[in-house]
């Protein structure tokens, strides 16, 4: 679902001028007296220091202006090190860096680094409300395959038309995964508690593969993936697979233990979740990556195809290491 269009204005358009730009050259004491002169904006939570030429060169908190000698001087106070926010940046880019740097405050800035505005908490305060909601909800449809804009005021037949080509991709998976179980029938046959944990199996394979998908998708908002990107978030990935897989495969080992005094099928269960989180954790972070490289809409079709690969994953893991093993 899109963003509302003035989110996609030129962050300008709310960009507050009463913000407090002071010399370089000034002392503390010469500032202070710029600023009983030239009065306060309505909220000052940082002072800009600038050139002769207005060009932006740090950042002063107030507390350190208040409290520092009447006599040092502002370049050797301020914070030289200032993020600032260009004046043809969107109102979202504005919103999402104050988000991600946590900052009060943001100073807007020309093509020549001149200050000419400000952003603050406040625009983060009015637009996130609703930023957030509707991320929730489209996060949520986009799982399931469309997006929230195409089924909220359509008809019923077009609604059909949108949602039916993602249940039908489920329900082929589902039938490849029908005919997969039935070629290991004999396995089956060999130990009844293979099929009473099967539904478990698949159930923790799909939702690890939800939570990394989620994760990526989300990611893939903010960043242009590369082959660097992507080798950072699988060098993230492995160890969580490897960790959520022990664990869960450890405790269901147990549990298969304790109740049907299984060691062997226990392991077999144990170890095809081991592999299939694994697999899954790497297909949430592939399969959007890969639609994204392929300038598909990873928050459409990401979700059916994430599902799918998952289950097939899993019974293989699951089948094979029974095969192998009973």
């Amino acid at each position: 679902m899109p963003h509302p269009p003035h989110l996609n204005m030129p962050v300008l358009h709310v960009a507050r001028h009463d913000y407090a730009a002071l010399n370089h050259q000034l002392s503390v004491r010469e500032a202070l007296d710029n600023i009983r002169q030239q009065g306060l904006g309505e909220r000052i939570i940082y002072f800009y220091v600038v050139d002769d030429e207005q060009r932006l060169l740090g950042v002063l908190p107030s507390r350190r202006l208040l409290t520092a000698p009447l006599d040092e001087r502002l370049v050797d106070l301020m914070d030289g090190s200032v993020i600032s926010i260009p004046e043809q940046a969107s109102i979202l880019q504005a919103c999402q860096l104050l988000i991600q740097r946590r900052f009060l405050a943001l100073p807007v800035v020309d093509p020549q680094g001149r200050l000419c505005g400000l952003v603050d908490i406040a625009l983060l305060n009015e637009e996130k409300y609703d930023l957030r909601q509707r991320d929730q909800a489209d996060a949520l449809f986009e799982t399931l395959g469309f997006h929230v804009a195409q089924v909220g005021n359509a008809s019923p037949m077009w609604a059909f038309r949108l949602r039916v080509p993602w249940l039908l991709a489920t329900i082929a998976s589902g039938t490849a995964c029908a005919v997969l179980a039935s070629l290991f029938e004999l396995t089956l046959a060999k130990s009844l508690v293979l099929a009473f944990f099967l539904t478990l199996v698949l159930g923790l394979g799909e939702s690890v593969s939800m939570q990394s998908m989620s994760v990526t998708i989300q990611a893939l908002r903010s960043v242009r993936p590369d082959l660097a990107w992507y080798l950072r978030c699988l060098r993230h990935e492995i160890p969580t697979a490897l960790l959520l897989g022990t664990t869960c495969g450890g405790l269901v080992w147990l549990i298969v233990w304790l109740w049907r005094d299984e060691v062997w099928t226990g392991l077999v269960i144990g170890g095809s979740i081991l592999l299939s989180l694994c697999a899954a954790c790497l297909l949430g972070l592939s399969v959007p990556t890969v639609l994204h490289a392929l300038k598909l809409d990873p928050k459409i079709a990401a979700g059916p195809v994430t599902l799918a690969v998952t289950d097939i994953c899993t019974l293989l893991f699951y089948f094979s290491l029974a095969a192998w093993l009973l």
